[in-house]
């Protein structure tokens, strides 16, 4: 039956390689293309026509304040909900939860269809981040009320797993993001790279992702002033955009920020650094740990969220204090001084994400879906005969 199913997605942005999210969507398409599996988005931002590996239906939308790469879909099924009947989907999976996830799982109510979900993006902690403890609160009821109307949802670490059971998530599923390693690995090591941002002999501490609060980059920035202080040959490089951009480099003056980087250009960065800093407390999985991992370079994460649950302390990363720039850059610093360590916990963490294979993971993605059709099929068959 898993090549025969039809599966429509839901996603906030398909934009490519816009964030980790998106990454993992288009590995997704990639495999339903490959296998034959039919498959449509719906989103408020898609790429133009000739650039769309698959169907995609632009859903109408308004621009997010500060923040334009992003937009917020008008809520509603009817913008959708004739496209999606043509297309006759047998499951819905929705990767975010905001109006057109929340549209999507009416629409599968409706219409007795199985809604599954992704646990993305851990927006509940970014209320906690800010400070609003009433709008953590409205967060999590809102999370408890979408996700538990859902068949499952598929949760990428197990300490972000445990959180979301504590606070009455019912139809939780661990299943892990993987990491495409032809794409992020050692070969694209460049000394060339190096020397042409100005780093020729020196050690690059990198960080990869969005540039906001969120993320925890105040504590980065504050480890870089520890960092510099002490150290010559270390620079910190920076990839990624966002509204804090120009409030960072006037924090991390001496910093390199090469904004967003994709294809060739990531793989070199990543593979050419040598060590991967990553101080975010509000990952639910963090694509961008196993993506330097598996360009060989070491880790340094914090004990929090869900790039946490990636690393093995002190055999395929380094783990820190969350919210402390002190302890990051103690563990910085730790690599710096001591090269056989960083080099063996590199080659470790390079294994580790070998294991981590994109086919593995999707295939196990479309055993679920083709079970949870199955047993959706019969409790309303069930529903039915007793209702007669």
């Amino acid at each position: 039956m898993q090549d025969k199913i039809k599966i429509a997605y839901f996603a906030g942005s398909m934009k490519p390689g816009q964030d980790g999210v998106t990454r993992v969507l288009y590995k997704i398409i990639e495999y339903l293309n490959k296998n034959g599996i039919e498959n449509i988005f719906f989103s408020p931002v898609i790429p133009l026509e000739f650039e769309q590996p698959t169907r995609m239906f632009e859903v109408p939308s308004f621009t997010i304040p500060l923040y334009k790469e992003y937009k917020f879909a008008v809520p509603g099924i009817k913008y959708f909900e004739e496209s999606l009947k043509n297309f006759a989907p047998d499951i819905l999976h929705i990767n975010s939860p905001c109006s057109l996830g929340y549209a999507a799982v009416k629409y599968g109510q409706k219409n007795n269809l199985p809604v599954v979900a992704t646990y993305h993006t851990h927006f509940p902690s970014y209320a906690k981040y800010y400070k609003v403890k009433a709008l953590e609160n409205w967060g999590w009821n809102y999370l408890r009320s979408l996700y538990n109307k859902c068949e499952a949802v598929y949760v990428p670490s197990l300490p972000i797993m445990k959180e979301l059971s504590m606070q009455g998530l019912g139809t939780i599923q661990f299943l892990p993001h993987g990491v495409d390693t032809e794409v992020f690995n050692p070969s694209f090591k460049s000394l060339e790279w190096k020397e042409s941002i100005g780093c020729k002999n020196k050690k690059i501490i990198l960080y990869s992702g969005r540039l906001v609060w969120e993320k925890d980059l105040k504590v980065f920035a504050d480890t870089y002033g520890i960092i510099t202080a002490k150290r010559n040959d270390a620079v910190f490089v920076l990839v990624g955009d966002g509204p804090i951009r120009l409030e960072l480099q006037e924090m991390m003056p001496n910093a390199v920020f090469l904004g967003y980087q994709s294809g060739n250009s990531l793989s070199t960065v990543y593979s050419s650094s040598d060590i991967f800093a990553f101080p975010s407390t509000t990952e639910t999985f963090g694509n961008v740990t196993v993506e330097a991992m598996a360009s060989g370079i070491p880790p340094v994460c914090v004990r929090a969220g869900g790039a946490y649950g990636i690393i093995n302390e002190g055999v395929t990363g380094l783990i820190a204090e969350p919210h402390n720039a002190e302890s990051f850059a103690g563990k910085i610093l730790y690599f710096l001084d001591n090269e056989v360590k960083r080099h063996d916990i590199g080659l470790n963490a390079l294994k580790y994400s070998h294991a981590q294979s994109w086919d593995t993971i999707i295939s196990r993605l479309l055993q679920s879906y083709t079970g949870i059709i199955d047993n959706y099929k019969k409790t309303l068959l069930y529903k039915t005969i007793k209702a007669a």
